[in-house]
């Protein structure tokens, strides 16, 4: 079952499946507890790779009692997220048994990384073996006997860490605020952290989005000349969560004030040119990033659509100046430089607008486009966009061209803030809203939106379930959505994350059809393990193999006595990583 990365067999694919019944035809697995996992009935799963594994020939194998620095820059990092499948740059028009992997590392769970870890006092090895650990890796895959192995001495192997030179392109750079001691033209930064959710640019870059990088830095100096802008992005007046200020003075900020407007930034990575320096676009905003997803408006101009991870943030969208020109892929690397940046305001009536986040015009009328990048959030605060329930991931159909996006939840909503786009207070299970944008042009400054499912177990009144009007003895219950992919078919797949706490059961892939008679009929397809969270996933082009990131498996618990052991087994302290999921009988996901 290779990869079919074929322009004409893909559309030809998706539009015989079009035509074919919009619900997917599997055994739906029922919740559990269970610390593998766990497919439905004719599916197989494995592991791919997992932290620690090398990536690179000259990398040591992994012992979790001997780790270092040095070994973490050549070995898979941790706590997976954001997916990607890319074609090896010979084979983008052919059907291949070949492919690169992307994968996102968000955070850290250093009390699961290391024997007797002390959150107070990390020690210098503990901090750097970290900053090692989050970023990115690049592996090549390969699939053997019906298996997809990494290819370990690939060229196109790489890590991108913590550690990392970066430029910064777009309005905020060279701005004063971004001028740091190792870099005084405010056009370097090092690093990139909190990487969770992204996407892929069609000339071929991977777009890595920087999430909760405030929980990097420690010791803001309260009253400040910054000290309203970093309340408002959650930058702390006592340590951070990994004490990396300790050896490392970028991360205090009475020490080094700028090196926190470095971060929260969309990262542009050329997956194709290991030696290539990774860029931070800050014209796409400085947020809690979640996703960047990408496609082109009528006109050819490139949109991305980006939500910022937070109670009561923001939806945004980004659409270029500039067309995508198919001929000429270094012209197409500047259009994330030059653009506009909107957010969105949801009308109670189901109507929505994309509100200009310009510079000089109207409540922005005495901000520069730096203050605008650096700023994003308080900036979408004057021009009254809509407080939503933490937007996650944001995704478009590939059938319908509509635009879904994931809320995961708000503790926090009261009953006097509830509106149409976010009606539950508090929100404990998420919802997904639908968005269709005007004219069918993802440019349009108009959309219409309705709630395609509110979040939960429907049987239970208190939970205010909803699923698209289907009877709730025909669904799977499904809590906190997070992120979002679709199959060939146009069938919206949810990834969960926080099932644990709001219904008991282990998170896991869901699938969601969104047109015909089980519009809004969700089935479970697969589970995670213990304590994880299904931070990402991503079909194959051939729609047969499903990648999954298993993200933080035993988190609440400790090294010494951890609640999972996936994926070694007994004995073993988890390892967060990449599985696949396939048909026994080869055939098509879902089908």
């Amino acid at each position: 079952m290779p990869l079919a990365y074929s322009a004409a067999a893909f559309g030809q694919l998706a539009a015989a499946c079009a035509e074919g019944s919009d619900a997917p035809a599997f055994d739906f697995i029922q919740p559990n507890s269970l610390d593998q996992v766990t497919v439905a009935a004719g599916y197989r799963t494995r592991p791919l790779i997992s932290w620690g594994d090398p990536i690179t020939g000259d990398a040591p194998p992994f012992d979790v009692h001997a780790q270092s620095p040095a070994a973490q820059a050549k070995q898979f990092g941790y706590n997976s997220d954001f997916l990607a499948l890319l074609p090896l740059p010979d084979d983008r028009s052919a059907v291949s048994d070949r492919a690169l992997l992307w994968n996102n590392h968000e955070f850290l769970n250093p009390e699961l990384m290391f024997p007797n870890y002390d959150p107070e006092a990390p020690t210098r090895e503990q901090v750097d073996i970290g900053l090692l650990a989050q970023g990115a890796s690049i592996v090549e895959i390969r699939l053997a006997n019906g298996r997809w192995l990494p290819v370990r001495n690939s060229r196109f192997n790489r890590r991108i860490t913590g550690q990392t030179l970066m430029n910064i392109r777009g309005p905020a750079a060279g701005d004063p605020r971004l001028r740091t001691a190792e870099d005084p033209t405010g056009t370097v930064a090092r690093g990139t952290f909190y990487n969770c959710g992204g996407g892929v640019t069609p000339w071929g870059t991977v777009l890595t989005d920087e999430e909760d990088v405030h929980t990097c830095f420690g010791n803001r100096p309260a009253g400040g000349a910054n000290d309203a802008v970093h309340h408002r992005y959650g930058i702390r007046t006592d340590a951070s969560d990994y004490r990396w200020e300790q050896y490392h003075d970028r991360f205090d900020v009475t020490k080094s004030p700028n090196d926190v407007f470095t971060t929260g930034y969309v990262v542009e990575v050329d997956p194709y040119d290991p030696d290539s320096t990774p860029t931070k676009h800050t014209a796409l905003g400085r947020l809690r990033h979640e996703a960047s997803t990408v496609v082109l408006a009528a006109d050819r101009r490139v949109v991305v659509y980006c939500g910022d991870d937070g109670r009561f943030e923001y939806v945004y969208r980004y659409v270029s100046t500039n067309p995508y020109d198919s001929s000429s892929r270094t012209a197409n690397q500047t259009l994330l430089d030059d653009g506009v940046l909107s957010v969105a305001r949801y009308g109670d009536d189901g109507s929505g607008e994309w509100i200009p986040l310009v510079a000089g015009h109207g409540p922005l009328a005495d901000w520069s486009g730096a203050d605008v990048a650096i700023n994003t959030r308080g900036a979408a605060d004057l021009v009254g966009a809509t407080p939503m329930d933490r937007p996650e991931d944001i995704d478009v159909n590939p059938i319908n061209s509509r635009i879904y996006a994931a809320f995961t939840n708000n503790i926090d909503r009261t009953e006097e803030q509830v509106d149409a786009a976010n009606p539950r207070a508090p929100n404990d299970h998420g919802h997904v809203i639908e968005m269709t944008p005007g004219g069918g042009d993802h440019a349009s400054p108009t959309f219409t939106w309705e709630i395609l499912f509110l979040g939960g177990d429907p049987r239970n009144p208190s939970h205010a379930a909803f699923y698209a009007g289907i009877d709730s003895e025909d669904v799977t219950p499904l809590a906190n959505p997070d992120n979002l992919l679709f199959d060939q078919q146009g069938t919206l797949y949810v990834c969960t994350d926080g099932q644990p706490v709001t219904l008991g059961s282990n998170d896991g892939l869901f699938a969601v059809p969104v047109s015909g008679p089980d519009r809004g009929r969700a089935r479970q397809l697969l589970s995670v393990p213990v304590g994880a969270e299904l931070a990402s996933g991503c079909f194959s082009p051939d729609g047969r193999w499903f990648f999954g990131s298993a993200q933080h498996p035993g988190e609440g618990s400790t090294f010494e006595s951890p609640s999972s052991t996936y994926p070694d087994g007994p004995g073993n302290p988890p390892r967060p990583g990449v599985f696949t999921v396939s048909k026994v009988d080869g055939g098509l996901i879902g089908a």
